[in-house]
Order: C-alpha cells, then sequence, then structure tokens
C-alpha cells in the first residue's frame, strides 16, 4: 500500500523538487537545486538532517524552511499546483534561497529513538544547518510553520545567529476546543502502514483525517488534500509538549532580539479565535492580539492568511503571503 502510494504520487513530487533545476520564467531568479546532508549530533550520537537547497543566480540571503508536525519539506514545495502553492518556488522566484529541511526523524533525515527528538534537539540540528550556510550568504533568515515555529523561535533565542524569524501557524494562545480534536486524531506509526518512517514513540494522523485538523474550514481542492495525505510524516509526543510548553506557559518568544514575522490562518482553530485562541482577525488584531509576546526588538510584522486553517500553503490565498514574506525580508536589512 505504502510503495503504491509512493508511486501514484511519484510525478507530483518529482515536479515540487525538480522545478528549480530548471531556468526560471521571464523576469526570474534561474534557480540551481541540490539536496544537502548536515552531520548533527543528538544525544553522543551523529545523525543527519536532510535538507534540500535551491539558491537562485546571485542570491546573498537563505531561508531555512523547518516544517510542523506530520510534515516534511513538502510542506514548503508543493507538487499540487506549485504556480500558487510551492513556498520555496515563490520565495526563490524573488531570489531568496532556501533549504526546505526535514525533522529529525522524518522525510530522509536520520530517525533517532523519540524520546530524543524534542524542540530542543531539533532546534541544535537546524542550528547546525544554518551553520553550514555561514559565510555564503549574507543573511539567515528562519521561517517555520506550527512545530517548526517553536523549534525556529528556540534556535533564534538560543543560538542567536539568524537575521530574522518568520512564525506561521503558532500563536501563544492554544485555542484548546479546537486544538484537542486534532490531537485525537494521532496514532502510532507503527499502525499505519502507509507511512514509510517511524518507530516506537512516533505518532502520525489517522487516514483521511487532513482536512479536518490543518486545513477546515478553509476552501480546497481535492487534489491539494491529496497530495498532503500522501505525503504526511511523523511527529513525536517530546516535540508536540515542547510546542505547548513553548508557545503558551514558558514563552522564550520576548529574548528574540532580531526581526520576527507572524503569519496566521483567520480560520485556524487550533490558535485562534473564541474562548482562548489569539486575535486573527485581522492583521493588526493579531499584532495587538501577540505583541505582548515579543521584545520592541522584534519590531513584530503580521499577517493574515483569510478564510483558512492551520496549513497555509495549501490555501489559494497563499500567493499574498508569499508576497508578504518576500517584501518582509527584503525589508529586514
Amino acid at each position: 500500500m505504502g510503495w503504491l502510494r509512493f508511486r501514484r504520487f511519484g510525478a507530483v513530487l518529482l515536479l515540487a523538487v525538480g522545478v528549480g533545476l530548471a531556468p526560471g520564467t521571464a523576469g526570474a531568479a534561474q534557480t540551481a537545486c541540490e539536496d544537502v546532508e548536515v552531520p548533527v549530533s543528538v544525544g553522543l550520537l551523529t545523525q543527519s538532517m536532510h535538507g534540500r537547497l535551491c539558491v537562485p543566480r546571485g542570491a546573498t540571503t537563505v531561508q531555512v524552511l523547518v516544517p510542523g508536525g506530520t510534515y516534511n519539506s513538502a510542506y514548503w514545495d508543493i507538487g499540487y499546483a506549485p504556480e500558487s502553492r510551492s513556498y520555496r518556488l515563490a520565495v526563490n522566484r524573488a531570489g531568496i534561497a532556501t533549504v526546505a529541511v526535514d525533522r529529525l526523524g522524518s522525510g530522509r533525515s536520520s530517525k533517532p529513538l523519540s524520546g530524543l527528538v524534542t524542540v530542543s534537539a531539533q532546534a541544535k540540528a537546524v542550528h547546525e544547518v544554518v551553520r553550514s550556510l555561514r559565510p555564503r550568504f549574507e543573511r539567515v533568515v528562519l521561517v517555520g510553520h506550527s512545530i517548526g515555529s517553536a523549534i525556529a523561535t528556540t534556535e533564534a533565542v538560543t543560538y542567536r545567529d539568524v537575521d530574522g524569524v518568520v512564525i506561521t501557524g503558532l500563536t501563544h494562545q492554544i485555542n484548546l476546543p479546537g486544538a484537542v480534536p486534532v490531537f485525537s486524531t494521532l496514532i502510532p506509526s507503527l499502525l499505519d502502514r502507509d507511512v514509510e518512517v517511524g518507530g516506537l514513540g512516533y505518532l502520525t494522523t489517522v487516514a483521511g483525517t487532513r482536512y479536518s485538523s490543518f486545513h477546515r474550514p478553509g476552501a480546497t481542492e481535492p487534489g491539494a488534500i491529496a497530495f498532503d495525505e500522501a505525503t504526511k510524516d511523523v511527529v513525536t509526543a517530546t516535540e508536540t509538549v515542547g510546542t505547548v510548553l513553548i508557545g503558551s506557559l514558558i514563552p522564550v518568544s520576548r529574548r528574540i532580539t532580531v526581526p520576527v514575522m507572524l503569519v496566521m490562518g483567520g480560520e485556524d482553530g487550533n490558535f485562534c479565535g473564541p474562548p482562548l485562541g489569539a486575535d486573527c482577525s485581522s492583521a493588526e488584531a493579531l499584532r495587538v492580539s501577540e505583541g505582548r509576546f515579543y521584545a520592541p526588538e522584534a519590531r513584530l510584522s503580521t499577517h493574515v492568511v483569510p478564510s483558512y486553517g492551520h496549513s497555509l500553503n495549501f490555501s489559494a490565498n497563499a500567493p499574498g503571503y508569499h508576497r508578504a514574506v518576500v517584501k518582509w525580508t527584503k525589508g529586514i536589512g
């Protein structure tokens, strides 16, 4: 079943990773892509974090893209309708380099014992990726989604080696009535024969629940949801708990001293709306609602993707958010 599922979407995945190998459209930067493996330490062991590095000609800024739980690097390079949904493609065409990583335990990165895969361990691994990019690039910006945003926040605070942080799909006000149903869709990955990786302590989503967990109430095309289901991955309980602590109980984000941009779906029931979530009704409302969790040095900028849930890159309005992040990135120098 897993192999058949992989073959079904093989062409789509090749499109997602291969677009950058060819010249861009007229007026766009020509981009070269390559797979990279960065040695990282987890406990006493040397592991590897996999990434896909795409560099437009003349790029001096690179974004390190960190996916959320049960996602891998495919989230940043969606193969279904990539012209509107591939964050990687949009950013590369704007002349900014990207390296989309697979979190430890997911994708083509190493799979340590699940108990070792914490937010701090992931942040340390991302730090090694950042180190590998200097001094080739003048500026390095972290871009996270959901748990990836908690990882990016932890990396920026712990190592202070980046020039900016983009947080998507994560606020400090978890809306438990909306989030608890999502947790209920997680099962041990060993019980899902369609997931190619995972071991004891790794979790994935029940088949057919991606829309309700990550996209509702947004309108989307069946092909997009099918791509999401086909490329789903794993998460550990330790990452999940660590994200809750960082997001609500221990707001380490106040210690970020570089510019921060926060992007949320206006209908993200996990982190927005009554009774407990942030106010994501507009960019200004979000800035007011979340601003107290950031230092003045962060110069918090916000953007809201209207009428969509958690996994923003799948939204029909994703191009607007992509353009907003590009503009912000070019303006922080």
